[in-house]
């Protein structure tokens, strides 16, 4: 069964490639063949990333689209949970605004939900680097090889690459976790993956086909120290059981 589908693109500064990839999203929602919807958060944008959206998605008719719009920079993952929780799809994706992960391989993602396999899947430039056209530069690439290695010394999670921004979830069981979800810049992957996995949904780590884009927002030497503290964080609220209403709500909605 074909269940109904949302996709999610976070924004920030990307109005000059945005175009493109909005056209690429709604030709591949229209041919999914079932309701979709897409929506665009902009995160603060000062480049004009939320008019080039509205004016794109004016074009098409056949699917449902939004626009989620503010003035402050807010970071990713405060961009990504506000157009989670906001969609109304069974299956919520959300993908880079570069489009790294070409949005032909959402089925890789959404068919294992839909044979109710797992509940969250997940994009891996880890498990298949043959998959990898064009490599990230190597300073970089190395960063967050280790960046991951930390990840799992650090949860316990046994993923090898949950940066991959290609993510798709099961929504009647992972909305309590993105709900109860607090890191708002890039180490919010980590933080959904590890409150998912310790409520024991049913995650699967896919390789995907992926390229390096001129243009990511990411430093490597700043944003790797802010995202090892916010792994810390992650650590220090879990004891303190910030994160156990989520995770309470989570197996409620599994039936455990």
């Amino acid at each position: 069964m074909t269940l109904s589908l949302s996709i999610v693109v976070p924004a920030y500064n990307e109005g000059a490639r945005l175009g493109k990839s909005l056209r690429e999203i709604v030709n591949y929602l229209v041919a999914y063949g079932a309701d979709t919807e897409l929506i665009v958060v902009d995160d603060g944008s000062t480049d004009g990333t939320a008019a080039a959206a509205r004016e794109e998605l004016a074009r098409t008719t056949t699917v449902r689209t939004s626009v989620i719009s503010y003035q402050s920079n807010l970071g990713k993952g405060r961009a990504v949970r506000l157009g989670l929780l906001a969609s109304r799809g069974e299956i919520a994706l959300f993908t880079d605004a570069d489009l790294s992960t070409p949005i032909t391989e959402a089925p890789k993602l959404l068919e294992p939900i839909e044979r109710g396999e797992c509940d969250l899947a997940f994009g891996s430039r880890a498990l298949d680097r043959s998959l990898i056209g064009i490599h990230q530069p190597w300073r970089r690439e190395q960063g967050g090889r280790v960046f991951n290695l930390a990840v799992r010394l650090a949860t316990g999670l046994p993923f090898w690459d949950t940066q991959c921004g290609f993510k798709a979830f099961r929504m009647s069981v992972c909305r309590p976790i993105i709900e109860g979800a607090t890191i708002d810049r890039f180490g919010f992957d980590v933080e959904l993956l590890y409150v998912a996995y310790r409520a024991g949904l049913r995650l699967s780590e896919i390789p995907v086909r992926w390229d390096h884009a001129e243009g990511s927002k990411v430093n490597v030497a700043s944003d790797s120290i802010k995202m090892l503290s916010e792994v810390g964080r992650i650590r220090q609220q879990a004891r303190r059981g910030v994160y156990d209403n989520a995770i309470k709500a989570a197996r409620a909605a599994m039936g455990l």
